[in-house]
């Protein structure tokens, strides 16, 4: 496979207005030395990301470097990450390059599934041996936010999707960086004839030409026909999604108030929620689902669910599944998560077992969290009592007792776990401090009083954090 160029074109434009263009972008961003990283698949559009942001890293002080994924489905593919390794080389310009699988899956698109597998690669990018990166640049520009606009139409989508693409949004991994796209206002030709004044070179994906993907049939089969009588129609779909954005912006603001009345220690009250009106409680699922990552079920299903919660009495157990999510209400409140961390580690409590070795954090995966210790003069476990017997983290088992306050008697675990309104699907999932076979604390009841820290010695105070 050879790298391409474009044919002259008659067209003239100065490549360094485009150039000056990105960089009153980057300055609302980018400081001296704010780590950058260019999503680099090789085609013209990031190429002349590549070569823009080389220029100005210069000018503008920022570390530069890049990241290209190889799907593995083009016989191509291996060809593509030699040249861009060799294109980052020739800029003295970092690059990692990620390997992924991408394997058909019922239900999803193969588009689609590459598409999720790369931006999996894009949430790591404050690790694999890259340091602290602020913004991932992608080279999206005007004519992919109008597809991706058209796209999002014709799937029916709601305000937030049709806001399409914004300039610059923060990933749902808070340790991710932002993403950056700082060509949505450049058309795909002003891109293709500064390749072509700056003699670039780029790798041509022959997917792009199957109109068998919607995105390609749009932009050879439907765009070509708009633009004979919409000359501007890219610009004219660009203001919509902006329209779009501010309209989302509104409706979150709103489920944002809403949220403040009808959340309680994170969950929704139901009472609260049947007292909305009917749009402004389906907004407000929406807004939560949404806050939480989780994937919004069709039209038809999310008024389901929300025609369930309104009408299910308060001390109902609902439990209701779609996507990658459930939903259970327990005592009037609505628990919302992934499918899973469900049962995780109801179904593997006989393997769960960990010695605790005096860390000052464990990561308990199959628990779904991690335990972080402090020692504080007064407070939590006596260290001098700990050390009568190995320190055990374990998974509940039933019937077991323990004394949280020194003025009550020994209870079950069952009753003080019912008192503390947690529910009955996490209490498995709590996990319980042993010294030799003595239960020491349990996640949001306390400490046993055998082991309770005296005034005058320093305690060791646990702290459960679930993801």
């Amino acid at each position: 496979m050879v790298p391409t160029k474009r044919q002259k074109s008659n067209k003239a434009t100065d490549p360094d207005a485009l150039i000056r263009d990105t960089q009153n972008i980057l300055l609302h961003y980018v400081t001296s030395g704010t780590h950058l990283v260019v999503g680099l698949s090789g085609g013209v559009d990031s190429v002349v990301l590549l070569d823009i942001l080389t220029a100005l890293s210069k000018q503008m002080r920022f570390k530069l470097s890049a990241v290209h994924v190889n799907h593995g489905i083009s016989k191509n593919a291996d060809a593509w990450s030699h040249f861009c390794c060799r294109l980052c080389y020739d800029y003295g310009i970092p690059i990692v390059a990620s390997y992924v699988k991408v394997a058909k899956e019922t239900g999803m698109s193969l588009e689609a599934i590459a598409r999720e597998k790369r931006y999996q690669v894009f949430n790591r990018l404050h690790v694999g041996g890259m340091d602290t990166v602020d913004y991932l640049v992608l080279a999206q520009h005007r004519d992919d936010q109008a597809e991706t606009l058209l796209l999002q139409l014709f799937r029916g989508a709601g305000v937030r999707g049709l806001s399409a693409m914004p300039l610059c949004r923060k990933q749902p991994s808070e340790t991710a960086p932002q993403i950056l796209r700082p060509l949505l206002d450049v058309s795909r030709d002003s891109i293709e004839i500064y390749a072509e004044q700056r003699q670039l070179q780029w790798i041509h994906d022959e997917s792009n030409d199957s109109t068998l993907f919607s995105r390609n049939f749009l932009r050879h089969k439907v765009f070509p026909v708009l633009r004979e009588k919409y000359p501007n129609y890219a610009q004219a779909l660009q203001r919509t999604s902006r329209h779009m954005a501010e309209a989302s912006q509104l409706l979150d603001e709103l489920a944002g108030l809403d949220a403040q009345r009808c959340l309680a220690s994170g969950q929704l009250d139901i009472i609260r929620l049947r007292e909305l009106s009917l749009s402004r409680a389906r907004n407000l699922l929406r807004y939560v689902l949404w806050q939480q990552g989780i994937q919004l079920p069709s039209t038809i299903r999310l008024e389901e669910i929300l025609r369930q919660l309104r009408s299910v009495e308060s001390d109902t157990q609902l439990h209701i599944t779609f996507g990658n999510a459930e939903i259970r209400v327990y005592q009037g409140r609505v628990y919302i998560q992934e499918l899973c961390k469900k049962w995780r580690a109801a179904m593997q409590q006989e393997m769960l077992h960990w010695e605790w070795q005096n860390e000052s954090t464990v990561t308990l995966d199959a628990w779904g969290g991690s335990i972080h210790f402090r020692r504080i003069a007064g407070q939590g476990i006596s260290q001098r009592k700990l050390l009568r017997a190995p320190v055990i983290i374990r998974s509940r088992q039933g019937g077991e007792h323990y004394r949280p306050g020194c003025n009550r008697p020994r209870r079950s675990l069952k009753n003080l776990l019912q008192e503390a309104s947690i529910p009955p699907w996490s209490r498995y999932t709590l996990p319980l401090l042993y010294c030799g076979e003595q239960l020491v604390w349990v996640p949001g009841i306390g400490i046993d009083c055998d082991f309770q820290a005296m005034p005058e010695e320093i305690g060791i105070v646990p702290e459960w954090r679930a993801e």
